[in-house]
């Protein structure tokens, strides 16, 4: 929740020493939080991984058997697929494209054969190279460079710590 400060809070220049101690004090509370969170979310992982490793393994073995035997009994499937009270087992066609590993000639080809609709193409802007040119060439193209103030703190984190 944003609240708009609309009265001047402070009043001089040791107040807003103690608003950046708040601050800095604020941040090193969060980042504990966010190890300890962090820490505690590996750990769930870790058990995780390896309480499901038994059962991946069995899954696999049981793809496996499964195949064999719908392969060698293959004659038996009424069409594609068996239906059983548990699952359907069968095969289906499957079409996968091989392409070589050198993609250029096959681009190249592409593009000739008027295949554009084949390539992936995406075009952006980069601001940060415009913002290097001159701000007459930048409206020249349709941009504008907006100047403005902005306001920063730094906090010093060693003396937060402190809290000196």
């Amino acid at each position: 929740m944003r609240k708009r400060v609309t009265e001047q809070v402070l009043q001089n220049w040791d107040d807003v020493n103690d608003a950046l101690r708040l601050i800095g004090e604020a941040d090193n509370a969060i980042t504990v939080i966010d190890s300890e969170m962090n820490a505690q979310i590996a750990r769930i992982k870790a058990d995780a991984k390896e309480k499901i490793k038994a059962h991946e393994e069995n899954k696999k073995l049981q793809e496996m058997v499964i195949q064999q035997y719908v392969q060698s009994h293959r004659a038996e499937l009424k069409g594609k697929s068996y239906k059983l009270a548990f699952g359907t087992v069968g095969f289906r066609a499957s079409t996968k494209l091989v392409l070589p590993k050198e993609i250029r000639p096959i681009i190249e080809n592409l593009k000739r054969n008027g295949m554009m609709d084949c390539l992936n193409t995406t075009v952006t802007v980069n601001k940060e190279v415009l913002k290097t040119y001159a701000e007459e060439q930048i409206i020249e193209v349709g941009g504008t460079l907006k100047k403005e103030d902005t306001f920063w703190y730094e906090i010093d984190r060693e003396s937060a710590r402190d809290g000196k």
